[in-house]
């Protein structure tokens, strides 16, 4: 496998980190890539780049401190991104067929292409147009179209006392939006599942101010 073909197998992996989501035609655009340093190692099947990492695939954006793509004997492949320190990991996408973003941000991003799941873990959070959800881990199964968020680290809940909670913030759907076809409707993601006992939803200026993106 050349390096023009790595790079386009990691912009594929990454890529699929939304596809309920993903501007089609993205797929079709060039890879932009840029790293301090790239290592590969073709025994281990494994590409390593490291050092304020940006890939820039159409409208996707990922950037991240370290992003490490390994293969498995089957050809799949899993991709994970990490942040430094403050810094985190970042995607953003515009939305297939409507004037819409989806943002993602956590310390780390993993996603599998065997099981098509993709997980956010630390301070993870995940924006879609004007919905939003946050907490210590996000869950997104692309095969059965549905999130898990949860207080705690790894899928687990908040200890007892703890000022962690999972927060959503969930736009009303009009009924004409809602038609197959529609912005907002078919084409929307699906809202976030949070496991029972469900916390309290928040209205909007109970949450954080979202971090801005910063890129131009």
């Amino acid at each position: 496998m050349n390096a023009i073909s790595r790079l386009a197998a990691l912009a594929g992996i990454l890529l699929s980190t939304g596809p309920a989501w993903a501007e089609k035609a993205d797929a079709e655009k060039p890879v932009n890539l840029e790293a301090d340093r790239v290592s590969v190692d073709d025994v281990k099947k494994l590409q390593i780049f490291e050092g304020n990492v940006q890939l820039v695939k159409g409208t996707l954006i990922i950037r991240a401190e370290r992003i490490v793509v390994s293969q498995d004997d089957d050809g799949y492949q899993r991709g994970v991104a990490t942040g430094s320190g403050s810094a985190l990991a970042r995607f953003r996408q515009k939305r297939e067929g409507v004037d819409e973003y989806v943002e993602g941000e956590a310390e780390r991003i993993e996603h599998e292409a065997r099981t098509e799941k993709t997980e956010f873990f630390g301070r993870a959070r995940v924006k879609s147009g004007q919905d939003e959800v946050r907490g210590q881990y996000i869950s997104y199964d692309a095969r059965n179209e549905q999130y898990v968020v949860t207080s705690g680290p790894d899928g687990t809940r908040a200890r007892p006392g703890s000022n962690e909670r999972v927060r959503a913030v969930i736009q009303p759907r009009n009924k004409k939006e809602d038609a197959p076809g529609k912005p907002g409707g078919a084409t929307a993601p699906p809202r976030p599942a949070v496991p029972v006992p469900a916390p309290a939803l928040k209205s909007a200026q109970d949450i954080a101010t979202p971090r801005e993106e910063t890129q131009k």
